[in-house]
């Protein structure tokens, strides 16, 4: 009996560990498709696919430049985006949210529920509206558009409730209140301290969705000077006579590294994060 329980615990870790391995595999065979591109030709690429970098990443890169895209202005437009929208997603989901916990007034479970559907609603059905206030506003054509909404960032909101919800410790707080302690003190000398996992995996989530954001840049920004590098990218596609892919996957590949970088040095947060956030007691 021993025996078979053994043995149905080993097979089923190895169809887990065989799962996971075919998971990585889908994850990261498109990443190295994409740098291997970026190491060769048009030619080449138009002949098919290849798991063996090439030498035409040089080439590729004077193409880049030779296209008059201006990259580190670009990258440094995309950092100042990605690192402004982060700050302000996780400071103000993370107060809202600790609002939210603490807090008893009228109609919270109605504002609660709001939430969720605010989450279910994709933006590209408010565009439209959102364009014509930010236009009303004077504000089309400037970063503001594209930051200062993400402060009612309803996602990090949902997330931020979830995870303050198991990790909150209300005779803390209120330990914090005899003590003569405001209650903004509060919040940021006694919870953010406890909450740096899930701020810092709120953080990596919307540094990366700031960073490969296409649309509303796209829709808000006219001016080339303040294009990000995705829509830098993006405008090696209207070459008339031939469009140079091994570029445009050199530009692509250039794209993911701050994320890459992101990614592994704050990837620990986002199991202790997640794990936390998914344990009520």
């Amino acid at each position: 009996m021993i025996n078979k329980y053994k043995l149905g615990t080993y097979l089923m870790r190895f169809l887990v560990y065989i799962l996971l391995f075919l998971l990585l595999v889908i994850t990261i065979v498109p990443i190295w498709l994409l740098i291997v591109n970026a190491t060769r030709s048009t030619t080449e690429i138009q002949q098919g696919i290849s798991i063996l970098p090439s030498t035409h990443m040089i080439e590729n890169y004077r193409l880049l430049i030779s296209k008059g895209l201006n990259l580190p202005r670009g990258f440094a437009n995309s950092l100042f985006l990605a690192t402004s929208s982060t700050i302000i997603t996780v400071y103000f989901s993370l107060l809202t949210a600790y609002g939210l916990v603490v807090y008893n007034f009228p109609g919270k479970k109605l504002f609660s529920n709001f939430i969720i559907v605010l989450v279910m609603i994709p933006m590209q059905l408010s565009i439209i509206g959102f364009y014509r206030f930010m236009s009303k506003l004077g504000l089309t054509d400037n970063y503001v558009a594209l930051i200062f909404p993400l402060i009612a960032n309803a996602g990090a909101v949902f997330f931020g409730k979830q995870y303050l919800e198991s990790m909150i410790i209300q005779d803390l707080i209120d330990a914090a209140r005899i003590d003569g302690a405001s209650e903004l003190g509060i919040f940021h000398k006694v919870m953010m301290p406890l909450a740096i996992p899930g701020a810092a995996t709120m953080g990596i989530f919307a540094f990366v969705a700031s960073w490969n954001n296409f649309f509303n840049p796209f829709i808000m920004i006219s001016s080339i000077e303040k294009y990000t590098l995705p829509m830098l990218v993006q405008t090696l596609r209207g070459d008339v006579y031939r469009t140079e892919y091994g570029a445009i996957y050199l530009g692509l590949a250039l794209t993911i590294v701050p994320i890459i970088i992101i990614y592994a040095i704050f990837s620990r947060y986002i199991i202790s994060g997640i794990a936390l956030g998914a344990i009520k007691e």
